[in-house]
């Protein structure tokens, strides 16, 4: 089911306004983890709009540079969008975080550390929420870890993972800061700052890993494979399938080749009959077979 980019629109104006307020309040508060987040923030503002470049690029009509089409655009963006967050996200974070701990400072007016991110959370709780809405539309009854690594949209896994981890830094920062204060320990806070750093680390790893998958070649699922070789098998003209090859070139086009013996005797207006029908069926199953091409045997 095509993905909606609601969440992704949702995820860069969330994003975007909590960088910027997470920053004003870490000049005012010297705060070493709210530096981190507002740096998390940022990164994820810059994956946002990422994603909406690979759609938008993805969605380009095939030409004579790319005869099979921009498809893989999607997946290419995705992968840089990973490697950002792990570079950006998780690297500064730890730096910053081992920066705070061998330097340590006093958390000033905290205060407003914990207003800023209560209003992070809950401006990321309604993305998150949002982007879980559209995974569980796309996924249906499929449990949720099956989704995520049969998923061929990276747009709303990437999305999702990217959601969870801000409520998931905001609840360790504001656990750091408060911490921090109650028992007078500045160095709390950059601990706090280098366990959101492995946070974004962790899910910038699940997402390269995902990301890269798709970027190098996925086939269809097997169980579209056997019923399409079952459905071309079942022709009168056909006596096997000999071989079958395929690859998701974006989230909602496969390419496929089929190898098709046809029995002895047939003539070739036949053969081009079935082959026409064959195609046309496989679409009418499974429309996002976009191209197929039938080698006969």
């Amino acid at each position: 089911m095509p993905a909606s980019k609601t969440p992704i629109y949702t995820a860069l104006g969330a994003n975007l306004l909590i960088a910027i307020t997470k920053l004003v309040a870490a000049v005012f508060t010297g705060s070493s983890a709210m530096v981190s987040e507002g740096i998390h923030s940022l990164v994820d503002t810059s994956n946002e709009v990422l994603l909406l470049l690979g759609i938008s690029k993805s969605q380009k009509p095939a030409d004579e540079n790319r005869p099979f089409g921009y498809g893989k655009e999607l997946y290419f963006w995705s992968f840089m969008v990973s490697l950002l967050f792990f570079a950006l996200g998780g690297g500064f974070s730890i730096y910053e975080g081992v920066e705070h701990i061998m330097n340590p400072q006093e958390v000033r007016n905290p205060i407003w550390n914990y207003i800023v991110l209560g209003i992070a959370f809950i401006f990321d709780g309604i993305s998150f929420i949002t982007a879980m809405r559209e995974f569980k539309r796309q996924r249906g009854n499929m449990p949720f870890w099956e989704a995520v690594h049969i998923s061929k949209d990276p747009s709303t896994f990437v999305v999702l993972f990217e959601d969870a981890a801000d409520v998931i830094g905001i609840l360790i920062a504001f656990t750091g800061i408060l911490l921090g204060q109650i028992l007078g320990n500045p160095y709390i806070d950059g601990i706090a700052s280098v366990m959101i750093g492995l946070l974004l680390t962790a899910v910038a790893i699940l997402l390269v890993r995902e990301s890269r998958s798709l970027l190098m070649g996925e086939s269809a699922s097997a169980e579209e494979l056997q019923k399409i070789i079952a459905l071309a098998e079942s022709f009168e003209n056909v006596k096997q399938v000999e071989s079958h090859q395929s690859m998701y070139l974006a989230p909602e086009e496969v390419i496929l080749v089929l190898k098709v013996r046809f029995k002895q005797g047939i003539d070739v207006g036949e053969v081009g009959l079935s082959i026409a029908t064959l195609k046309k069926d496989i679409q009418e199953l499974y429309p996002h077979f976009k191209q197929i091409y039938v080698d006969v045997g």
